[in-house]
């Protein structure tokens, strides 16, 4: 249809216009800072511009458990400003990420931008624990950015197990419920054969996966 046609235009209008604007930011940050700029049209290839290096991000690369997040959440995705994360590798990461719409309020990407703040976070212990005055570190999560699309969704998977705190033959039914219901809203299944993927972890078969998902869906429980 030539409405639809005329979208796509526009969105591809906006990531064009985007990529020079991914250089600017990381060359007034410095080294220390990375933009990523994705297209979630493309899941499992969404990042088309990476400015600077410190996730190891490459174009082609798989979108983040927070791309799948934004995905999930879909038209009541917003902009997630200032959050802390940490890299698998250790990296403590401050980072931004501005959802990306057409004119009719569709999200479709993103626009990263991730500084190292490693080095400021140990010059500030190192100061503090001097002047007598630091304080326990919080915990940061950590967040996996991967370019295998795979492995993010295996690390997300990862996590929910380790929460749950036991091998799917020891979780009862609405353990199981909530396992699959976690994955859903974090955007696991937004992803091209994730539900293989998940399957094939939990040695169920591919038909009682979409079974446990669909009731999962069924059965939200109601917000207060």
């Amino acid at each position: 249809m030539a409405a639809d046609a005329a979208l796509e235009a526009e969105r591809d209008a906006i990531v064009a216009a985007l990529g020079p604007v991914a250089d600017g930011l990381a060359a007034t940050f410095g080294p220390m800072c990375e933009v990523v700029l994705h297209d979630y049209r493309r899941p499992e290839k969404s990042v088309v511009a990476v400015s600077g290096a410190v996730t190891g991000r490459a174009v082609g690369g798989a979108m983040s458990e927070i791309g799948m997040r934004i995905v999930a959440r879909g038209e009541d995705a917003g902009d997630e400003l200032n959050y802390v994360t940490r890299t698998r590798g250790g990296k403590l990461v401050k980072a931004s990420t501005m959802v990306l719409r057409d004119s009719t309020g569709t999200v479709f990407g993103a626009l990263c931008v991730n500084l190292d703040v490693t080095a400021v976070n140990d010059a500030h212990a190192l100061l503090g624990a001097l002047a007598g005055i630091g304080a326990a570190p919080a915990e940061v999560p950590v967040t996996t950015f991967g370019n295998d699309i795979d492995s993010v969704v295996d690390a997300i998977l990862d996590a929910h197990q380790l929460r749950q705190n036991g091998s799917w033959a020891g979780l009862d039914r609405t353990q199981r419920l909530e396992l699959f219901r976690g994955l859903d809203e974090r955007g696991v299944f937004a992803v091209r054969r994730a539900i293989e993927q998940v399957a094939g972890r939990l040695g169920i078969s591919r038909a009682s996966a979409y079974s446990y998902l669909s009731q999962a869906r069924a059965e939200q429980p109601r917000r207060p």
